[in-house]
């Protein structure tokens, strides 16, 4: 059972890893996306460089990192502490990309993913809270950190009423919410500066 968890927790790393607007800007636009826009490589700048088309299709992919894995790793029974390390590396793999020197996105495509696959109900709630801030404010950033904080409060309030059965998932989303926050502290800045970015989703 130790090698099967490990072999897992090392292959999702791996396809965390996998960096895929960087992959999509070399192939489709000839270009490495870290040298334009904010120079992230996650699914946002890409959005904002590559275009919509590609930007949403560098979404679902980064999401489908956290979420298959995790999908698979229920099949295969794992669960409590080893499922959570095994959600936990394919969010590590994409922040820190064996790839590109450890340099990765800031983990929210493939935090949601993981979450939507680990916590259905607490991630509908928070994606939720993601498309109407995003809708009503064009702010990406603003609405990861509010819709990470509230990932968390409601696995919280799930806990609560079920005496802590989930008190594994419990730590993880905090800890995950709290390092996509810790992740958005330029923005932050820039947010309470008033210059920070707003999405378009005009480009094609």
């Amino acid at each position: 059972m130790l090698i099967k968890s490990l072999i897992f927790i090392v292959a999702t790393y791996l396809i965390g890893s996998i960096p895929t607007s960087y992959i999509m800007g070399k192939i489709l636009k000839g270009i490495d996306i870290r040298k334009f826009g904010s120079g992230n490589v996650g699914a946002t700048n890409a959005l904002r460089v590559l275009g919509t088309k590609i930007g949403i299709t560098t979404l679902l992919l980064d999401a489908a990192k956290g979420a298959v894995p995790v999908i698979i790793a229920k099949k295969f029974d794992f669960e409590g502490t080893v499922l959570v390390i095994i959600a936990l590396s394919a969010i590590l793999g994409h922040i820190f990309t064996i790839f590109l020197k450890f340099k990765g996105g800031k983990g929210v495509a493939t935090s949601a993913g993981v979450f939507g696959a680990l916590t259905p109900i607490p991630f509908c709630i928070a994606l939720a809270s993601f498309i109407l801030i995003v809708i009503f404010t064009k702010y990406i950033s603003l609405g990861s950190i509010v819709s990470a904080l509230i990932l968390a409060i409601s696995e919280l309030v799930i806990n609560l009423q079920n005496n802590f059965a989930e008190r594994e998932f419990l730590v993880f989303v905090s800890i995950i919410a709290l390092l996509i926050i810790v992740r958005h502290k330029d923005n932050i800045l820039r947010l309470k500066n008033g210059n920070e970015n707003k999405i378009s989703f005009g480009k094609k």
